[in-house]
């Protein structure tokens, strides 16, 4: 009996989205849920959040706050040989976002009018970083980094304490290194509430960027509207390509690291050779003895794992596409020659030497991704999430004049008076300016009466 699901594309014809099985972001229970967590803790700020402490970590938390002598010191709390690969990491990811930076701009039309973007970074952004069943410093690098290169002055962290009720020693190193301003003892949808509606300890932000469990996706969606948000992230996933050039063991350990996360998280296989999968499952088997999160690794591949056998390649990138996952590896042949027919993902990992891992950790690029299918219309994290752009305009007379035709024909057609007579009662005061200049007391009378209509 096969360990992953399997389906079988015949010639000539598609994947189906159907054939998918894919979950949501979050269901019923967990929206419930979180929308009444958000209205306690927005009611009742830290009490609420205390009480939440207690009930869902077990910990009777007497601030909130992580001292600042804390993260000042974190660096030395941890082994050198961690605290440089978060450097490492830290200064690819940096540059990586820095060639996406933007600059404010304007043009000038043929009659002097004046148009552009002003870019502001926003004044102050939440970051949470997920705990439970592993703790994740890369996610601080990675949602962190890019908002301090955007240019963000105050960039706040919310985290789920540990048992002895405080933060992993390597989160707080990493929120050093990200330059993290403040960090929170909070996890779960009250921390997604607290950012967004603040609190006695906790600021209000302007924006909530960072994955998280069904609950904090639940709130991320009830905050939105009062607050930014990134995403709303769904259990991770993973979309191997492969032909039979693959190394079944590359891609059994490939969908093995991204089985690992959750036993929701979504692990697909899409091939153009049959034998080859069988092979996969041999060497899953194999590794699994190994693994130290065999039972999470295995649940995920038999609830949430699907292989998917194509006739050709063209059939096997349709059906990526068909897919959209949050990250795609190709490890069929000559690899970059499809990069061009791939539409649909949050990142693509491209050859045998390229696992999700390198992208995860140190690559650059950023790894809070669209997740659900949503690679079909949204983006990785990147540095525009954390500005915003207010567009500029500045006419002259004779700009105005110039279109004054068009907005007054369009702004008539749909019924808008009075924005029609903007227009018109500015064209009417600069004739009798004109009127004015030529005819000395008699133009005078003519402004006054125009000033009067």
């Amino acid at each position: 009996m096969s360990l992953i699901r399997r389906v079988t594309v015949p010639e000539g014809e598609r994947f189906q989205e159907s054939q998918i099985n894919r979950l949501g972001a979050f269901d019923a229970k967990a929206l419930k849920s979180a929308t009444d967590i958000v209205a306690a803790v927005r009611e009742r700020g830290d009490q609420a959040i205390k009480e939440f402490t207690k009930k869902f970590d077990g910990i009777d938390l007497d601030e909130l706050k992580v001292p600042q002598e804390q993260l000042d010191s974190a660096c030395d709390k941890v082994d050198p040989q961690f605290l440089a690969a978060i450097k490492k990491a830290a200064a690819n990811i940096r540059g990586f976002h820095q060639r996406q930076l933007t600059q404010s701009w304007f043009t000038t039309g043929e009659c002097g009018q004046i148009t552009g973007a002003k870019v502001t970074p926003l004044a102050r952004v939440g970051v949470y970083v997920p705990g439970g069943r592993a703790q994740y410093p890369s996610t601080v690098l990675m949602d962190v980094i890019p908002a301090k290169v955007a240019g963000v002055p105050q960039v706040i962290m919310c985290a789920p304490p540990t048992k002895d009720g405080d933060i992993s020693p390597y989160t707080l190193a990493a929120a050093k290194v990200a330059g993290v301003d403040a960090i929170y003892r909070v996890g779960g949808a009250q921390a997604i509430a607290a950012m967004a509606y603040g609190t006695e300890s906790v600021p209000r932000v302007d924006k909530v960027v960072g994955p998280g469990n069904a609950y904090v996706a639940a709130a991320k969606k009830v905050v939105s509207g009062d607050v930014g948000i990134d995403m709303i992230a769904g259990p991770s996933e993973v979309l191997v390509l492969a032909d039979d050039t693959s190394d079944p063991e590359l891609v059994a350990i490939d969908l093995m690291a991204q089985a690992e996360h959750d036993p929701m998280a979504s692990c697909y296989l899409v091939t153009t050779c049959e034998e080859l999968v069988d092979e996969v499952e041999e060497h899953i088997e194999q590794i699994l003895t190994q693994s130290t999160r065999a039972d999470i690794t295995r649940a995920s591949l038999e609830n949430r794992g699907l292989v998917v056998v194509c006739a050709d390649r063209a059939t096997a990138v349709e059906a990526a596409n068909t897919i959209a996952p949050e990250h795609l590896e190709v490890h069929m042949e000559a690899p970059n020659e499809l990069l061009g027919f791939i539409k649909n993902a949050g990142a693509i990992f491209l050859g045998p030497w390229t696992p999700e891992s390198v992208g995860d950790y140190v690559a650059g690029p950023n790894h809070t991704l669209p997740t659900g299918g949503t690679a079909r219309f949204s983006s990785p994290l990147n540095v525009e999430d954390f500005i915003k752009r207010t567009s500029i305009i500045q006419y002259s007379y004779a700009a105005l004049d110039a279109d004054a035709d068009a907005i007054t024909t369009i702004a008539n057609a749909e019924g808008l008076w009075s924005h029609a007579r903007a227009v018109t009662l500015r064209q009417e005061r600069q004739q009798a300016m004109i009127e004015s200049m030529a005819g000395g007391a008699d133009g005078d009378a003519a402004v006054r009466e125009g000033e009067a209509r």
